[in-house]
């Protein structure tokens, strides 16, 4: 048998065969970086219902009863908001009983 033709057969099956490898990883790759930003899209969009609801129960607050409410505590108790410590963070910040709070949430990462 002639060394050239077997060196040309050997390469061609070689690269048929780890063809399917390196396509399995990159598709792989591919599902996985889309799972990530998935993942962090759906926190951000946590981010920005729970501080609305707060926003939205402080407003309330003040409308019905004339005051925004001094602490989230009140908040949580009073207008049944869920607040999932093990994923975030909030901070309420009420400087007075007539100016709105400032409302920051932050991920747990």
């Amino acid at each position: 048998m002639n060394k050239e033709v077997f060196k040309r057969s050997f390469f061609k099956s070689f690269l048929k065969g780890i063809m399917p490898i390196i396509f399995t990883s990159i598709m792989v790759g591919i599902v996985w970086l889309g799972i990530g930003q998935a993942n962090e899209a759906n926190s951000e969009e946590g981010i920005r219902i729970l501080e609305d609801a707060i926003f939205r129960a402080a407003i309330h607050n003040y409308a019905v009863a004339g005051y925004f409410p001094e602490n989230l505590a009140y908040i949580i108790e009073n207008f049944n908001i869920y607040v999932d410590t093990t994923r975030f963070v909030v901070h309420y910040d009420a400087f007075a009983p007539n100016l709105p709070p400032r409302i920051i949430v932050f991920p747990l990462n």
